[in-house]
């Protein structure tokens, strides 16, 4: 039997009862709102995890914890454990990396966190400029100011252009957008300098969060995943999500394998973005009570 009740924190909102889950808990620890490229803003997204009875909780808006507060008051009244983090994009020999970061604690550790994303934010927009400019040199002509507007409390990025892309009817799609021009390598594409994966952990570390490794199928390879935890396991990639909304059960079972051998937590979420993903239409993903426990107690969330 699970029931959970958190250890006090500031990066966890505590929930003002606990309730027996049974042999799985549903959690969502992956998820996006208008903070960053998600179509719903915080507090609808919030309303989401109530509806579908979600137990343990994190808003995870790409570089942007800022919709923290928004979920921690409107779930304060059910029994959701809610937790501070986000989804922080980092490179590792030219690759894209996202760190899923939990459990973020005030402090100096988190005021670093903070102004190194600002300054994230800051090349976002000077990148999205220079996409359109590529773009335009490509026939297909865009308003920045007008995109950059429309990002106003978020962090700004290829997506958003990909939905002007559709609104200017250049696409079909934001599908179609990033494939014929704003994928990684594509002719609109303009490289970025991401933080580097030992820079992100280090600041991870510093403000207090654990951290896990989303979406491991996005890196194409096996090898090269487990690769990445024999690196930086000890530098605190200590979780993989293993349960991630859209893994049939062989996908699932190899990152569960990988998580057996080398002692890792497997965390799990929807990747929910609404519109903007179309076909990851609610969050919640079902863990089962070995897992669940595991990850609980990562957490710092006490499991009786």
């Amino acid at each position: 039997m699970l029931c959970y009740s958190p250890v006090s924190g500031a990066g966890i909102q505590q929930p003002q009862r606990s309730r027996n889950v049974g042999a799985q808990l549903m959690v969502d620890l992956h998820c996006h709102s208008t903070h960053s490229d998600g179509s719903f803003s915080a507090q609808a997204v919030a309303q989401m995890a109530r509806k579908r009875r979600v137990r343990l909780f994190c808003l995870t808006d790409h570089d942007s914890d800022a919709g923290w507060q928004t979920t921690a008051k409107e779930l304060a009244d059910t029994n959701c454990v809610v937790i501070r983090g986000l989804e922080l994009s980092c490179k590792h020999h030219g690759r894209t990396i996202h760190l899923l970061l939990y459990g973020l604690q005030p402090g100096l550790g988190l005021d670093a966190l903070h102004t190194r994303l600002a300054e994230v934010i800051v090349q976002r927009r000077l990148r999205l400029r220079a996409i359109v400019d590529r773009l335009g040199e490509l026939g297909v002509h865009l308003d920045a100011d007008a995109i950059d507007r429309s990002t106003h409390g978020k962090t700004p990025g290829r997506p958003d252009i990909a939905r002007a892309l559709v609104a200017a009817g250049a696409v079909n799609s934001m599908r179609q957008a990033f494939d014929r021009y704003l994928r990684d390598g594509g002719p609109a594409d303009v490289p970025f300098r991401r933080l580097s994966l030992a820079e992100g952990l280090a600041l991870g570390r510093a403000a207090g969060a654990r951290m896990s490794l989303a979406h491991p199928h996005t890196l194409r390879t096996f090898e090269l995943v487990d690769g990445l935890f024999a690196e930086f396991q000890e530098q605190g990639l200590e979780g993989i999500e293993a349960f991630y909304g859209r893994y049939a059960h062989a996908q699932r079972r190899q990152w569960l394998e990988l998580a057996r051998r080398r002692g890792l937590v497997a965390t799990g979420g929807s990747d929910f973005h609404g519109e903007a993903v179309a076909e990851v239409t609610t969050l919640g993903t079902l863990i089962p009570e070995p897992w669940a426990n595991r990850l609980t107690k990562w957490l710092a969330v006490e499991v009786s």
